[in-house]
């Protein structure tokens, strides 16, 4: 598994030894994850974009040996402004890695029997008035340009490994991502939408991810790009909204755009716009949400629990 040490990592990696996978953690930290203990949790410490990392008989030997290959590498996208170096990060982050990873694949007799690696939806670029389906082209904006880039090579995966591409949404949890930034201001009674509050998010429950996750790896009939979102995208008004009835609290202090864009620059784009995408191959192959309906998702990650 690479790219699994934080957000998303923190609930899917405990989900996966729950149901009995034996897992190697790929990770510039030595452990990522001090509170699992085991025989079935190693962790390998390196930086998976050096291409010096994969000469390692460890890492080559750990591929080997592995049935499914988990690629969710990548620097966050809308914490930093984006400098030029912060650009060529975000870019060698995911492509640079999924490539060494390939190639390694590449070098085996015997190549994992599956690959699920992520991308975004950032794939379609941003749009106030498209709907995006998996057969829907790219945009033309930067993140597109990663995104694209990101899983052409990923999709140079030996013949005898089974890919699926994950177009991950805006990824729901209370201890992280977008809604962890959102919530000690709501809470507070400060919330209220970003930006216009008309521009479109395509969301998923970060529980719902991690079952995706695990079904792509053990079922066969998962193959190629799926939208990995909820099956109701909203606009950011009403998120805000749905997010302050949750929480009891009002919604109705909008956070202007230009704040953001002082902020985090380029980054901000993340936010300010967006897209409405939705999940037309985990509905026709009747992927079961838990948390598809945004108000009980909200409530589910706002709990002690998380879920």
């Amino acid at each position: 598994m690479l790219g699994c040490s934080g957000f998303v990592g923190r609930e899917l990696v405990p989900f996966l030894l729950e149901l009995g996978h034996s897992l190697t953690l790929v990770s510039r930290q030595a452990q990522p994850f001090p509170q699992l203990v085991g025989n079935r949790l190693a962790c390998l410490q390196l930086d998976p974009s050096q291409s010096a990392s994969w000469e390692q008989e460890g890492l080559a030997q750990a591929l080997a040996d592995a049935e499914g290959v988990v690629n969710l590498a990548g620097e966050p996208i809308a914490e930093k402004r984006w400098t030029p170096a912060h650009r060529e990060l975000l870019m060698a982050s995911r492509v640079a890695t999924t490539s060494h990873l390939v190639r390694a694949m590449q070098r085996l007799d015997t190549p994992p029997g599956v690959l699920v690696n992520g991308s975004a939806v950032g794939y379609y670029g941003t749009s106030s008035e498209g709907r995006f389906s998996e057969a829907s082209g790219p945009g033309n904006d930067y993140l597109a340009e990663i995104c694209t880039r990101w899983e052409a090579a990923a999709a140079a995966v030996p013949a005898a490994t089974r890919l699926v591409i994950l177009r991950i949404g805006i990824v729901l949890g209370g201890d992280g991502g977008a809604l962890g930034r959102m919530l000690p201001v709501f809470r507070l009674g400060f919330g209220g939408p970003v930006g216009s509050g008309r521009q479109w998010m395509s969301w998923i429950h970060r529980h719902d991810l991690c079952r995706l996750i695990a079904t792509a790896l053990e079922e066969d009939s998962y193959r190629g790009v799926y939208n990995a979102v909820a099956p109701e995208p909203v606009t950011m008004t009403d998120f805000a909204a749905a997010l302050g009835r949750v929480l009891g609290r009002p919604s109705l202090l909008p956070v202007p755009g230009p704040v953001l864009q002082l902020m985090l620059g380029d980054g901000a784009q993340v936010v300010l716009e967006g897209q409405q995408v939705l999940p037309e191959r985990l509905l026709s192959q009747r992927f079961p949400f838990q948390h598809g309906e945004l108000s009980a998702a909200l409530a589910a990650a706002t709990s002690p629990a998380g879920r």
